[in-house]
């Protein structure tokens, strides 16, 4: 909270706090159950973005980016998503230097089951003992003893699926894991893994300019399994002058990716967006986005867009 300044006189009332969700904006969003017992925020931080370019190597401005972690802390953040092929390892190892210890209502969710054989490149591979493997270098890169949410970052065609949900499972009793997520899945694909384990997450591309998972959407939404929408500010013609979403942001007084964000948030009750980027200025505008509020008419303008 930051201190008043100037001289309040005997004869005034002393200025009121500004309200929690004002310094602490992602507090707005609500707040979704993973797995029924964890607690997150739901407008949460792509970690993505914190690495080098091709998310590769370290970062370009390193202080920025643990400055980008910190912030997201204070602004009520609770939920931060990355992955062991984050840099690869870069960026599971920046969110240990810039917040451990970590707050305790903190969730970290990091993936595994995919490898980097260079910039820009991403290969799947889901072998059990890999998988295995990833899980324990995740714990020691982060610090801890559990992974909260532990996200198989695709299912490898070439290893047959039980396997890998398999190996999940045999995790998550081992007390290594507490939930589990798939991530680029179908409604059959995440109805095959919980026939072996429990699924809490979903995390599949979707935003405004990109509704392909609209089926796994209302799957999740029914089965309150939450749904992490990656890449969620692409907003493609819409934003565009004279598109329909940058003619809501100006009636707004907001950014185009602001109401984006919004309108996730109001889609769906289990929707968690995990925007990214590596500057504070976007982060704070980008959290900024829990504090609007679309009426019926402005969600199905952006639903026929």
């Amino acid at each position: 909270m930051s201190k008043t300044t100037g001289v309040i006189k005997h004869h005034m009332e002393p200025t009121k706090p500004i309200p929690t969700h004002d310094n602490r904006p992602a507090a707005k969003s609500g707040t979704y159950m993973i797995g029924n017992d964890l607690p997150v925020r739901r407008l949460g931080f792509g970690a993505m973005q914190l690495t080098g370019p091709g998310v590769w190597g370290e970062p370009a401005n390193p202080t920025e980016a643990i400055a980008v972690l910190r912030r997201a802390i204070e602004l009520g953040i609770n939920l931060i998503d990355t992955a062991d092929s984050y840099g690869p390892h870069v960026s599971e190892e920046l969110i240990r230097e810039a917040l451990h210890p970590y707050p305790k209502e903190l969730v970290i969710a990091t993936k595994a089951g995919l490898t980097r054989p260079g910039p820009g490149s991403w290969v799947s591979l889901g072998r059990p003992d890999y998988l295995r493997q990833q899980c324990e270098m995740s714990l020691r890169r982060l610090g801890v003893e559990r992974l909260e949410l532990f996200q198989l970052h695709r299912i490898d065609p070439k290893v047959p699926a039980d396997d890998q949900f398999g190996v999940l499972r045999d995790l998550q009793k081992e007390g290594k894991v507490r939930h589990i997520g798939l991530s680029e899945v179908n409604v059959a694909e995440i109805e095959a893994a919980r026939r072996i384990v429990a699924i809490a997450t979903v995390q599949n591309q979707y935003n405004l300019a990109y509704r392909d998972s609209e089926k796994v959407l209302n799957y999740c939404s029914r089965e309150n399994i939450g749904f992490i929408p990656w890449f969620p500010l692409a907003t493609g013609d819409l934003a565009k002058p004279h598109g329909v979403l940058a003619k809501i942001a100006k009636q707004l007084g907001a950014q185009p990716g602001q109401v984006a964000l919004a309108w996730l948030l109001r889609k769906s009750p289990v929707m968690l967006p995990i925007p990214g980027t590596s500057k504070v200025k976007h982060l704070e505008e980008n959290t900024a986005a829990a504090l609007l509020n679309l009426d019926d008419s402005i969600m199905d303008e952006l639903a026929s867009a």
